[in-house]
């Protein structure tokens, strides 16, 4: 099992995805192309690929030339029926990819929230055993309206698409399910300044945060991330 994974920040990691894939055996084949480092042509090569998130907005190709070249990859793999899987960012660049449309701005979460499974998502192979509302932490700006034939499968109060599914196993998640308590304080401290900027209260909540949300939604994030790694 060979993994392409597109990483489009720094400190953006795998996480709880990096964790089922190394459950899995996967060779995780990682690429920064937002520091020069080259895409491959195509998907021949790799059995999927995780696209990461990151501060840009999917419409960013000129701060970000590559986005093109990017979404025509993640396009050659869900048309070639391998797996799929955006974050964040990368659920917007799916979602571009498919003839979704980009609101830049106007859907602001940051920290654990509460999402809702929809019907459809009882079925699904990926969020099926999950429970149908849980805490899972996000961190963004911007939506996507979903592309025609999408499933939707998740929604928030603030952000009516949270997840979504194109054909077998294209998926794009607006959360980041990825991050787990860990996780979310690494990114409290290297992102420190920037949270203060915006919330400012964030450091002294972080502690009554993990307490409250912190094992439900590790629990939740990790399997999503098992399940999606069997799809491939």
């Amino acid at each position: 099992m060979r993994v392409l994974v597109v990483q489009n920040f720094d400190n953006e990691g795998l996480g709880q995805i990096g964790a089922a894939l190394v459950e899995a055996g996967a060779d995780i084949d990682l690429r920064k192309p937002y520091h020069g480092e080259a895409l491959p042509q195509d998907s021949s090569e790799h059995d999927a690929i995780v696209v990461l998130g990151g501060a840009q907005n999917a419409l960013d190709d000129q701060i970000c030339p590559y986005f093109p070249a990017l979404i025509d990859l993640t396009r050659d793999f869900a048309d070639k029926d391998r797996s799929v899987l955006g974050i964040c960012l990368g659920s917007q660049l799916l979602a571009r990819a498919f003839g979704g449309t980009n609101q830049i701005g106007g859907a602001t979460e940051f920290g654990w929230h509460k999402v809702s499974l929809t019907p459809d998502a009882k079925s699904d192979p990926v969020l099926g055993a999950l429970p149908e509302s849980f805490p899972i932490f996000e961190w963004h700006d911007d939506t996507f309206g979903l592309p025609e034939n999408a499933v939707r499968l998740a929604g928030s109060v603030v952000a009516e698409n949270q997840a979504f599914r194109l054909g077998r196993a294209a998926y794009g998640f607006q959360f980041h399910f990825e991050v787990d308590t860990p996780m979310a304080r690494d990114w409290s401290s290297c992102f420190a300044s920037l949270i203060a900027e915006r919330h400012p209260d964030w450091a002294g909540r972080l502690d009554d945060e993990i307490a409250r949300n912190g094992p439900a939604a590790d629990a939740a994030g990790l399997a999503i991330a098992r399940a999606w790694v069997a799809t491939i």
